[in-house]
């Protein structure tokens, strides 16, 4: 038994190392800053997702770069166990053992103690070794309380797989579930060596007999399905007729039922006309109808619901000009609710249009079409502060105009969304400048009511245009927002953990204590954007632009942030411990009580940087530009000083244990200072 599970054991160890190898290798590539980035390989991407949504862990949308041989690093990860299973699984049918079996003297054999064939095998370890012992653990642990803890799943996983190979007693013994299925046997070739070359020709004809009449017993005792097919025809031809007739009456049920419901839609949908024609009559001007009835006409136009009772409001909401009958149009289409969006949306998109044929000069015609424009925008904005949540989930508002732009400058329209539920709501390419979103969600919970799994409801920001907007306590956690415009905006303790903010645009933008743990905002611009005590742990800064922004206190540990661009930027008291600087440009930039512990700085470039207080123990700084850096400020005269200045060495950087062996630039004063602090240098006595 013993050399029975440690051949299986190094069958999977084979078969997990072999993915591990290349995977291990390809994050260490992904991390090298001097490698083309492309985007993550298809293949990997529907595996990942496929994956994800059993194990209801989240997955990540979009854009996703990585270096060029990591891709083909993580493709072989993937392959490479695929194919090395299907081996061991081939060599397993053709000859009884695997590789690690071989080693250990274990076969695999079927009941007339030949090599089991690929079909026995496949049912060996396909279904009986790893489905049904899986698929038992699963459904215990997805309809568990600890759903959706991978820690309980991995754990009955084994404690299923474990308890299938114990196996249960037999005739001969104890046997897996899996060689049961399969009706195979596990035996100890060495010593059927052993028996088979001490045994005389006699004792071999007996045990031929006895193998021969054991097999005939086995087969008589367990009989496969074919064979109950073979013996027992009138039941199954019994059986087979039943479940004809069962599909022959279930199809004419459901036929009936399909052609009864479309008769009721019919004469519902003509009941629905009639009566949307004859309310539309009482509307013409010749009606003479008073406005009190026109009002209550409206409202019951808006009851009927139906798509030409929609189209008709939002024609009139355009057309109309009494203001007692626009606030009754408006009331109308939010009673019809989310189903009104996509004719408003259709109309918004018109009447933009027609805004920019009149061009940017202040007439009167332009005035008019723009009133035009706000009024769908108000009612927009209306429906979706009235419904919210699952409501208005999937709503597409996606390239719609409910801001400000150059074309609508002097509009008077604000969007405003306060506090509302807005996750899955498609705002891509949507003009929302200057809108509020303070405390707004734009990510919920899926059918399981759990956060941060596969069917998670996520909103679609990516290319919108959200300048000068106020999110300000905004849940934006993994939202996809690619390409998305917020300069000049408002994201104060806002929550963007894992959010999507490749290419992003975030000049100026305030995001003081906000949330941006594993976000990605490669390539993102965030000049001048104020950072300070924001958290950046683990994010993806990827040759993002930084220049003149301020992250005083600001958390950035373990982040990538290789060949990014803070010069004239202020990181005051920021953490970069273990954070990758590799490429960066820190010129003129004032670093001074920065942690730069054990951090990767290759070929950083600190010329004229301030480094005051800063911690670089455990840096590699092989190739930094210390050109005019500031490692510990000159004394100043106190008849200068207002305020005393602490002892200088109080204020100066640490550099115990740094090799500056490989570092740039670095002048007479500078190497007196690392060698006198415990820095290595060639120069240094």
């Amino acid at each position: 038994a013993s050399r029975r599970f440690a051949a299986w054991a190094a069958e999977i160890t084979l078969v997990v190392t072999s993915g591990l190898i290349p995977f291990g290798i390809g994050v260490y590539a992904n991390s090298r800053s001097d490698l083309n980035r492309v985007p993550l390989n298809p293949v990997l991407v529907v595996t990942e997702r496929a994956i994800a949504r059993p194990l209801a862990l989240p997955v990540s949308y979009g854009i996703r770069n990585v270096a060029w041989p990591t891709n083909i690093l993580w493709t072989i990860a993937l392959l490479a166990p695929v194919t090395l299973s299907w081996w061991q699984l081939y060599l397993l049918a053709k000859t009884g053992s695997t590789i690690p079996k071989r080693w250990l003297k274990v076969r695999v054999v079927n009941e007339q103690g030949k090599p089991p064939g690929l079909g026995a095998v496949v049912i060996r370890e396909g279904v009986g070794r790893w489905t049904v012992p899986i698929s038992i653990a699963y459904l215990l642990w997805r309809y568990s309380f600890a759903f959706p803890n991978l820690g309980l799943f991995t754990f009955l996983s084994l404690l299923m797989i474990v308890g299938e190979g114990i196996g249960l007693p037999s005739r001969r013994g104890r046997r897996a579930l899996h060689d049961q299925l399969a009706g195979t046997y596990t035996i100890d070739a060495l010593l059927s060596n052993k028996q088979a070359q001490s045994a005389d020709g006699n004792d071999q004809a007996e045990e031929e007999r006895e193998g021969e009449e054991f097999a005939a017993v086995e087969t008589s005792q367990s009989p496969n399905l074919w064979r109950r097919i073979q013996q027992n025809p009138n039941l199954t031809l019994f059986g087979v007729g039943l479940t004809s007739m069962t599909a022959v009456l279930a199809t004419l049920i459901g036929t009936q039922v399909y052609i009864q419901i479309q008769q009721s839609q019919r004469a519902t949908e003509k009941i629905n006309s009639d009566q949307f024609l004859e309310l539309v009559k009482q509307l013409a001007p010749s009606s003479g109808a008073t406005n009190e009835q026109r009002q209550s006409t409206i409202l019951a136009i808006g009851g009927l619901n139906d798509p030409q009772s929609i189209k008709f409001l939002a024609d009139l909401l355009v057309s109309e000009t009494n203001p007692s009958l626009l606030d009754t149009i408006q009331q109308a289409l939010t009673t019809v609710g989310p189903q009104a969006i996509p004719e408003l949306k259709n109309k918004n998109q018109f009447l933009v249009s027609e805004l920019e044929s009149v061009g940017s000069t202040a007439t009167k015609e332009r005035e008019l079409r723009q009133g035009r424009l706000q009024r769908n925008q108000r009612t927009i904005n209306k429906i979706l502060s009235v419904y919210s949540g699952k409501k208005i989930e999937g709503v597409d508002l996606s390239s719609t105009q409910l801001g400000q732009s150059g074309t609508s400058g002097s509009s008077f329209f604000n969007l405003v969304l306060d506090n509302l539920d807005l996750s899955g709501v498609k705002f891509k390419s949507a003009n929302l400048n200057q809108a509020s979103f303070k405390g707004s969600r734009f990510r919920g919970v899926g059918e399981d009511g759990r956060w941060d799994t596969y069917d998670d409801v996520m909103a679609d920001l990516s290319q919108a245009q959200l300048q000068q907007a106020n999110l300000t306590d905004a849940n934006l956690s993994r939202v996809l927002m690619n390409r998305i415009d917020l300069s000049r905006a408002t994201l104060n303790r806002a929550n963007l953990s894992n959010a999507r903010l490749y290419d992003a645009k975030l000049n100026s933008t305030q995001l003081v204590g906000a949330d941006l743990r594993n976000a990605v905002l490669e390539k993102a611009s965030l000049t001048g954007a104020d950072l300070g005590d924001a958290k950046l742990n683990e994010a993806n800064l990827y040759a993002a632009r930084l220049g003149r922004a301020t992250a005083i206190g600001t958390q950035l540990s373990f982040a990538n942030l290789t060949n990014t661009d803070w010069q004239g930027a202020d990181l005051s008291g920021a953490y970069l411990d273990r954070a990758n600087l590799s490429n960066a440009n820190l010129s003129a930039t004032r670093l001074t009580g920065v942690v730069l512990r054990s951090a990767q700085m290759e070929n950083v470039n600190l010329q004229n940087a301030d480094l005051s207080l800063a911690d670089l123990r455990g840096a590699n700084v092989a190739g930094a530009d210390f050109k005019g850096a500031i490692l510990a400020p000159s004394k100043q005269d106190p008849a200068d000083q207002f305020v005393q200045t602490p002892d200088l060495g109080s204020v100066s950087a640490v550099v115990q244990g740094v090799d500056f062996s490989q570092a740039k630039n670095l002048d007479a004063k500078q190497l007196a200072y690392i060698c006198t602090q415990g820095g290595i240098h060639p120069r240094c006595p």
